[in-house]
């Protein structure tokens, strides 16, 4: 097997009939906790070179078209498959990583409502810096597409970065906001560090995104060892935690599901290649309710196009909203017409014998800087009997120690015998949420295993 290379068509028969007999092979569950940006904790390396034999490095070459496969100029999963360019390698890494997406029945079908939200934005990023094609599928492998998707390592987002890296990258992270949420911002973030480490790397594709995963410190010093025992330095080659040694092969196989869906029985249904949203200024705060309100789209739309806002209104360091092209023409009107006093409605709070600042941000659901801000206050001082004003907030007012500063998403696997009526009962949420959560149509059926986003209490 050794010095075998599989391109994207040559050897795809051959290989799904390997998968098949390997059908058995343990696996890592979840894609939000195989990857995550920034150094993990060590983890168990491969210590025998025959499992990962060598094979040359992935370079980027001339896109091959797929003459079976008809490029449809309006389907971006199409638009990737057309300008996919790798070359993958016949090894047991990689038939393990056909496997795992292969025994996940209809996986692809799955994140299709969240890639009609955003893959076309990353596409459309990563095409316009140069970079391959590939890249714009690291988020499947990542997070499932789920932008508030977190690990246990606390990485979040479609890129699941971590704290630190989000902090070095200057993704802004607050009680209002977070960057790594934000799918735009996340986005840029994301490839800026890819191009960083790739050049690091020395242009080696593959040895950047392990450097992705497992950090460039722990890649840098793999290479390093090989060389000095003047052994082959690509990453095939390596010695890495064995979580980095599933991730390329798992990009390099959705590659390859994608790049001929039907010749592995891939049910890869069209989305639009065009894009989802537009961004729209909004010249201040601004409850999201009150956004929908004025844009007319449901505000679980609102929250899964703008995931980056944390709390019932907007952030004040983030001056613009994500809504769907149809609807920013309305929203821009709408809003120019809304009184300033309109864009966050108010209540009064009579302060109590004892009552803290700390206490009522806490009973209101909202922070002791907005506090302070909106009542002209300078310190934490203040009397009992005097007014202040709190934000409403809509459906988001309520005590934290009822529930958490906001619903929280958290993922479903679907059930066999579920509908949408009876997991939106489990989860206190409307059928119409679910719909905009995970971007379904009325009507599209659900089926076991499919992976649907979530907001228990309503979003």
């Amino acid at each position: 097997m050794e010095g075998r290379v599989l391109t994207k068509y040559g050897y795809f028969n051959a290989l799904r009939k390997l998968v098949i007999v390997v059908s058995g092979v343990l696996l890592l569950s979840g894609c939000s906790h195989l990857g995550s940006l920034g150094e993990r904790e060590e983890t168990t390396a491969a210590t025998d070179e025959a499992l990962h034999p060598y094979t040359p490095t992935v370079t980027r070459k001339a896109p091959v078209r797929l003459q079976t496969v008809p490029v449809r100029e309006d389907d971006v999963w199409a638009r990737i498959r057309n300008g996919l360019s790798w070359e993958a390698p016949d090894n047991p890494a990689m038939q393990e990583a056909l496997n795992y997406y292969l025994n996940q029945e209809r996986f692809l079908e799955s994140i299709n409502g969240r890639a009609a939200l955003y893959l076309h934005y990353i596409v459309e990023q990563v095409e316009e810096r140069d970079m391959p094609l590939e890249l714009a599928l690291l988020p499947i492998v990542e997070s499932s597409l789920n932008p508030v998707a977190r690990s246990r390592q606390q990485a979040l987002g479609l890129w699941q970065i971590m704290p630190a890296t989000g902090e070095y990258l200057g993704l802004d992270s607050d009680w209002w906001y977070d960057g790594r949420r934000d799918v735009r911002a996340s986005t840029h973030a994301a490839l800026d560090y890819l191009q960083n480490l790739y050049e690091a790397v020395d242009g080696d594709w593959t040895l950047a995104i392990a450097a992705y995963n497992a950090g460039i410190g722990r890649v840098t010093r793999a290479v390093q060892r090989n060389a000095e025992a003047r052994r082959p330095t690509d990453y095939w080659s390596l010695r890495l935690p064995a979580e980095t040694h599933k991730y390329v092969p798992r990009l390099l196989a959705l590659s390859m599901l994608i790049a001929d869906p039907e010749g592995w029985g891939v049910a890869l249904p069209a989305v639009a290649n065009s894009p989802a949203f537009a961004a729209v200024p909004t010249g201040g705060q601004i409850e999201l309710a009150r956004a929908a309100e004025l844009a007319d789209v449901p505000l679980a739309t609102l929250k899964a196009l703008n995931p980056g806002h944390l709390r019932w209104a907007t952030a004040p360091s983030v001056n613009e909203l994500l809504l769907p092209p149809a609807a920013a023409e309305q929203f821009r009107q709408q809003l120019a017409t809304l009184p300033a006093q309109e864009r966050v409605s108010w209540q009064r709070h009579q302060v109590r014998n004892g009552e803290t600042l700390s206490h009522i941000a806490r009973r209101y659901d909202t922070s002791v800087a907005m506090l302070q801000q909106v009542n002209g206050l300078r310190g934490h001082m203040i009397r009992a009997g005097s007014q202040l004003m709190i934000p409403r907030g809509g459906d988001w007012q309520g005590s934290l120690a009822q529930r958490e500063s906001a619903p929280q998403a958290q993922g479903y696997r679907v059930r066999r015998g579920d509908s949408l009526y009876r997991i939106a009962g489990r989860f206190k949420v409307s059928v119409e949420e679910l719909l905009a959560w995970n971007a379904l149509n009325p009507g599209e059926p659900i089926y076991p295993g499919q992976r649907l986003t979530v907001y228990p209490g309503g979003g």
